[in-house]
C-alpha cells in the first residue's frame, strides 16, 4: 500500500461524520487516549448530571427521591435503555451490582437449570475473575461441579452432554479477538448447554445483537467503552423466554415480588427485576444515565466502521515506522463489518520490553497499557478519537524506541496497577 502521511489522516479527520461527538468529553490538552478499554474518557454531561442529583434531587427532596426521582426504578430503566445496544428487548436488561457478582448470579441460575449437568466449559483467555467467581460457585455448590478450560478454538467442538454452561467473554481482553457468537451459541443449544457471555469489552465497542445470537444469559460493565465512571454499575441480561425458571441466590429484598411488605420468606418479582438484589447506587446510575445519553445519539454502524479504520491503520502505521523493533502483532490483522467481528476495538502488540514502553509512551501524554506477560493494549474509542491521534500516537512510539526511553530505570519496576 502506499505510505501513509500525517496529511492524508487529517483529511480522514475533516470527512468524519463522528467528530462532533468528541467535543461532548473532557481530554486533557496534550494526552493521546488510548485506554477507553479499561477506563473510558468523561463526557461532558456527566459532571452536571451527578451535581443535580446531589444538590438538587437528595439535597433537596431528601429519601423523596426515590419516587420523585424516580431512584427506585433506574436500573430497570437504564437498562432498558441499554438494552437497545446490546441487542436485547426491554425488560431483559437490569442495571445493577458489578460484573463479577452479576455473572456469579447468573452461572447460578444456568447451573440450576441444567440440574443434571455438571460442567462449566471457559477458556484460559477469559478474564481471570470469570474464572474466580466459577470457581468459587462451584465450592459454594459442594464441588459437584467441575471448570473445564477449553482452547479457544476448540469450544464449539468441545460441547457435549455433560456441558451445563459455556460461560465466554466475548472479546478477548489482552488481544482483543472476538469470538462468533452465534456461532458458539447455536453449538451450545444442540447439545442442551446454556450460554453466559461477558460482554465487558464489547457493548459500546461494536454492535452486538444477544437476541439476534439466541443468547441465554450476559452481563457487563459500563466503565469502559459506555464512559459510566471508574467503578461505574454494571448490568446484566437475562433472555424473556429463561426468566421464569431462573433464579438467582442473592435473594435480595428488592428482588421480592412485594419488597415494602416485608415478608420473612422471600418470594421473587416476575421478570429481570427478580435479578436486582438490593438498593441501587443512584450517584453511578446518573452517572451512567448521562453517558448513555451519548452512546444512543451515535449510529454503532459509523462507529464500528471508523472503529475498524483507526485500529486498521494503527496496525498499518505501527509496522511502517515501528517494524524493525521486535513488536509481534496479537490481534486479528483485519476484522470486517458485518459479524462476526473477529476483532473489537482495541489492538494488542507484544514486544519483550512491552511495559517499559507502554510507560514511556505514557510520559509522552500517550496513554495505553500493559497486560502480562509481554502485552501492550491500545484502545480505540471512534466518539473521541481522531485519526490524527494514530498517527500521533505511533509517532511517539517510534521516537521512544530511537531514545531508548522504554529502557530507563524507572520501568523496570512494575507498577500495581499496569
Amino acid at each position: 500500500m502506499p505510505r501513509l502521511t500525517r496529511a492524508d489522516l487529517e483529511r480522514l479527520d475533516a470527512d468524519d461524520a463522528l467528530a462532533p461527538f468528541r467535543e461532548r468529553f473532557t481530554l486533557p490538552e496534550g494526552v493521546i487516549y488510548l485506554d477507553g478499554n479499561s477506563l473510558g474518557a468523561l463526557p461532558k454531561s456527566v459532571p452536571d448530571r451527578v451535581h443535580a442529583m446531589l444538590t438538587r434531587e437528595w439535597g433537596e427532596h431528601l429519601i423523596g427521591g426515590w419516587l420523585k426521582d424516580g431512584w427506585m426504578v433506574k436500573p430497570l430503566e437504564l437498562g432498558d435503555r441499554l438494552a437497545a445496544l446490546v441487542g436485547a428487548a426491554p425488560g431483559e436488561v437490569a442495571v445493577v451490582d458489578t460484573t463479577s457478582v452479576n455473572l456469579f448470579k447468573m452461572l447460578s441460575a444456568a447451573l440450576a437449570m441444567r440440574p443434571d449437568r455438571r460442567v462449566i466449559m471457559s477458556n484460559a483467555e477469559n478474564f481471570p475473575t470469570d474464572l474466580y467467581m466459577a470457581q468459587g460457585l462451584i465450592a459454594q455448590l459442594g464441588g459437584r461441579h467441575a471448570l473445564r478450560i477449553v482452547a479457544e478454538h476448540e469450544i464449539a467442538g468441545a460441547i457435549d452432554n455433560d456441558t451445563a454452561v459455556v460461560m465466554l467473554t466475548e472479546t478477548n481482553f489482552k488481544t482483543g479477538a472476538v469470538f462468533d457468537m452465534a456461532q458458539i451459541t447455536a453449538a451450545a443449544h444442540a447439545a442442551g448447554a446454556l450460554t453466559l457471555w461477558d460482554l465487558a469489552h464489547s457493548a459500546g465497542a461494536f454492535p452486538v445483537d444477544l437476541n439476534g445470537c439466541s443468547a441465554d444469559f450476559a452481563v457487563g460493565c459500563s466503565y469502559k467503552y459506555l464512559n459510566a465512571g471508574p467503578g461505574g454499575p454494571a448490568w446484566l441480561f437475562v433472555a424473556e423466554r429463561h426468566q421464569k425458571a431462573a433464579h438467582q441466590p442473592l435473594t435480595g429484598w428488592l428482588g421480592h415480588a412485594s419488597p415494602f411488605d416485608f415478608a420473612l420468606e422471600y418470594r421473587p418479582a416476575q421478570g429481570i427485576r427478580r435479578h436486582v438484589c438490593s438498593s441501587p447506587g443512584v450517584i453511578g446510575l446518573v452517572a451512567f444515565e448521562a453517558a448513555l445519553d451519548v452512546m444512543l445519539d451515535a449510529d454503532m454502524t459509523a462507529l464500528r466502521r471508523k472503529s475498524v479504520a483507526l485500529c486498521d491503520l494503527f496496525i498499518d502505521l505501527v509496522e511502517q515506522e515501528c517494524g524493525d523493533a521486535d513488536a509481534r502483532l496479537m490481534s486479528p490483522r483485519r476484522a470486517g463489518l458485518a459479524p462476526p467481528w473477529r476483532r473489537g476495538s482495541q489492538v494488542s502488540f507484544a514486544h519483550p520490553d512491552g511495559y517499559g514502553i507502554v510507560q514511556a509512551l505514557i510520559a509522552r501524554g500517550v496513554v495505553g497499557d500493559f497486560r502480562d506477560p509481554d502485552i501492550m493494549r491500545f484502545g480505540f474509542a471512534p466518539l473521541y478519537q481522531r485519526y490524527t491521534d494514530v498517527w500521533d500516537a505511533v509517532a511517539a512510539m517510534r521516537a521512544v524506541l530511537d531514545a531508548g526511553e522504554h529502557r530507563a530505570e524507572q520501568y523496570r519496576v512494575r507498577a500495581a496497577v499496569t
